[in-house]
């Protein structure tokens, strides 16, 4: 078992939490690729793997392999964010359109509403009608998006492509959750400091914190070893095909979604940050307060908040697009959390398929580690979620 078991002394063996190495191969056995996981608690830590690294091979997925870590990104630039307004450089009430006014933005939208999708812009991913429809944005399915993965967009043609459509709301009014947002947060920070986001990212987050393993890769299409590998299965002129998106330029999505890390990285990210050890107290008690408009999803600056049934609050932000997804919860101190990457495979699972297995495989790990293994009803609406936000 030495390939599930991480070499730090602290960490307790497969052999310890059967049930963790059990629910990770079930999840793999429902439809994906590999996936690592990491669970962190208060003198303990578990690591391991399970499925394979890349189809075709029988190497499991490394447990300390570098993934695309997907919307999780949001938590860290809305991170950068509250720092420069605890360094007195914006303030959270501040209009963006002050800063950026090149783009035509509304003058009642403000910093914090980017952070917590209050602004109404469209999300140049595409948006879901009530009814279900999509309006497009950006190409992110089929042909098309594997077509697209080779290019190399810039984070302004996002944002004006996202406001050459209507707006969804008022400012302020409403939540809908929009990546537009947080390319605009990346274009702020970048304006604001004079300093790329790459830099300030270190010099907030990354830095202080050592995470050496984590990287904004820009169009890079690169990934850091060791990594496994994500798939993307889809229908083009009636032809079942399967791609390899390893490797792929993540301008698409820009700071809504492309950094890569690692579960360690992402662990020592989130303890700190729930720690109190990023952001003084006022600005990350406003980080975990949800917005009254975002309903069940319980959206704060960046953060989901979840009271589980267990009784037990959780603060994450799990992220994915085609072939990847990431978890990332912790407890309110910092002291339990859970950080995970699952890749897709060549099976049957289409993207709402994956979504729904994605949401299934969430639920179980969270049940397992923050409420001792109770069982959590998974429902329709959950999985709606995670195909809206993933």
């Amino acid at each position: 078992m030495t390939d599930n078991i991480n070499k730090n002394p602290s960490a307790t063996s497969g052999q310890d939490r059967p049930e963790l190495q059990r629910a990770i191969q079930d999840i793999v056995d429902s439809g994906f690729a590999g996936m690592q996981l990491r669970v962190n608690e208060p003198g303990r830590e578990w690591v391991g793997s399970a499925g394979v690294r890349r189809l075709g091979e029988t190497a499991k997925p490394p447990t300390d392999g570098h993934f695309r870590i997907g919307s999780t990104t949001k938590t860290l630039v809305a991170t950068v964010v509250l720092c420069l307004v605890a360094e007195g450089v914006i303030g959270l009430d501040d209009p963006v359109a002050d800063a950026l006014p090149e783009y035509g933005l509304d003058g009642r939208i403000t910093v914090r509403m980017l952070l917590q999708h209050t602004s109404g812009v469209f999300n140049f991913t595409g948006e879901f009608e009530p009814d279900g429809t999509l309006l497009p944005g950006i190409p992110v399915q089929g042909q098309e998006y594997v077509d697209g993965l080779s290019r190399a967009h810039r984070p302004q043609d996002l944002v004006r492509l996202a406001l050459s459509k209507p707006a969804r709301f008022e400012p302020g009014t409403d939540w809908s959750y929009s990546n537009t947002n947080y390319v605009l947060a990346r274009l702020l920070i970048e304006e604001v400091t004079g300093r790329s986001i790459d830099t300030e990212m270190r010099r907030l987050v990354l830095g202080p914190l050592g995470m050496s393993n984590t990287v904004l890769p820009e169009a890079s299409p690169e990934i850091p070893e060791p990594h496994a590998h994500g798939y993307y299965r889809y229908e083009d002129a009636g032809r079942s095909k399967v791609a390899d998106v390893t490797r792929m330029s993540p301008s698409w999505v820009s700071s809504a979604g492309d950094m890569i890390s690692t579960t360690k990285d992402l662990h020592t990210f989130v303890s700190a940050l729930m720690g109190g050890r990023l952001l003084p107290a006022a600005l990350l008690a406003e980080m975990r307060t949800p917005h009254p408009k975002s309903g069940d999803f319980r959206y704060g600056l960046g953060l989901f908040v979840e009271d589980i049934d267990c009784g037990v609050t959780v603060f994450h932000h799990n992220g994915g697009f085609a072939g990847w997804a990431a978890l990332m919860y912790s407890t309110p101190d910092g002291g339990t959390t859970l950080t995970a990457s699952l890749t897709i495979g060549d099976g049957e699972l289409d993207f709402a398929a994956a979504a729904q297995a994605f949401e299934k495989a969430k639920r179980r790990l969270v049940t397992e580690v923050f409420c001792g293994g109770q069982t959590e009803p998974v429902d329709d609406a959950s999985a709606q979620e995670a195909h809206t936000t993933a």
